[in-house]
């Protein structure tokens, strides 16, 4: 019988490294919380201490996830022991530029205007190429499913994580030069390289807390949507679980996974959206008709797969998961 989610939540042993590494995290939002009660200092548009904060709480999320996926078995691993440390390490290392950056006065990303600031950017930017590659080794180590896994948990864990580097990925699309960079270059200028705004100046009006642009496209947007798919799914399933203790319905392992498989789907195309939005130069919270339609269309697509996930009928030994008591623990349902 199938193990679900919020059991094998409990019995997974965390990653050491990754759970100090999101502690500090933790530690350091306090501090940045406290800078923007401070610090009245503003760069490009927004708090000093805005981008610390919003980094640290990312990388609370992402740390204690990927420590939970490290505690799983078959990823408990040397293997997956030293790709959670180096994400711990490199987590470690491109906060303390963005920190020190901070501490400075000066911008993190994007900022080539003095030999220090290009060198911390481009160091910055080789620990972010090594947190994917680590990451994209704890994904490939989701892949080594053993016999007794519970299958909407393993594609939940798989396809998060496999979002998740999309997202990642999608931050390469910030380092592209805008035209206006461009043209300075022509001249010997290059002082900035890259943007997170599309169609108009990083710093200009943004949504609260986030400071996603409210006037142009924002690359940010996909970036945390897609790395937040490694939340998402799990506790989608999760939410699955307890509801499946009043509705039998959502017991059934062929339920549970076609579902997942649904809201992986969501996930996918609203990552291809709101990446296409952006690139558009077109504000979140400004769609316009073609990207209502395709929301509309993404919005019916998954209404349909989730009606068709909880019609299928079941198959010969597809028994509804007893959520209520769960079975003792064994090595091979850690697996789910």
């Amino acid at each position: 019988m199938p193990a679900p989610l919020l059991p094998a939540l409990r019995r997974a042993a965390p990653h050491r490294p990754l759970t100090w590494f999101s502690l500090a995290m933790a530690g350091l939002a306090v501090v940045s919380a406290a800078g923007l009660v401070a610090d009245d200092r503003v760069l490009v548009g927004a708090p000093v201490w805005l981008k610390p904060l919003k980094f640290s709480l990312s990388f609370v999320l992402y740390g204690l996830t990927l420590a939970w996926l490290l505690g799983r078995s078959p990823a408990r691993s040397r293997t997956g022991w030293w790709a959670g440390t180096v994400v711990a390490a490199t987590g470690t290392a491109e906060m303390a530029v963005i920190v020190g950056q901070a501490v400075r006065g000066r911008r993190s990303h994007f900022n080539l205007a003095t030999p220090l600031d290009a060198a911390l950017f481009q160091a910055m930017g080789a620990t972010i190429v090594v947190l994917w590659l680590a990451t994209l080794v704890i994904a490939l180590l989701q892949f080594r499913r053993g016999r007794g896994a519970d299958p909407a948990a393993t594609w939940a864990v798989r396809l998060g994580v496999l979002i998740a580097l999309a997202g990642l990925a999608l931050g390469g699309l910030m380092l592209a030069p805008t035209p206006d960079q461009q043209a300075a270059a022509a001249h010997g200028v290059r002082d900035v390289l890259g943007a997170h705004s599309v169609g108009v100046p990083d710093g200009g009006p943004g949504m609260p807390l986030t400071g996603w642009s409210t006037t142009g496209g924002d690359l940010r947007i996909p970036h945390f949507v897609g790395m937040h798919a490694l939340q998402l799914l799990p506790l989608f399933l999760l939410g699955l679980d307890v509801l499946g203790r009043r509705i039998p319905r959502l017991r059934a392992g062929r339920t549970r996974l076609g579902l997942v498989l649904v809201a992986a789907g969501f996930l996918t195309g609203l990552l291809a959206l709101v990446t296409w939005q952006a690139l558009r130069g077109q504000p979140l919270i400004r769609p316009d008709a073609a990207t209502l339609g395709a929301l509309a269309a993404l919005l019916a697509a998954t209404a349909l797969g989730a009606y068709a996930a909880l019609r299928a009928p079941a198959r010969p030994g597809d028994a509804p998961t007893d959520t209520t008591a769960p079975p003792p623990a064994t090595p091979r349902e850690l697996t789910a």
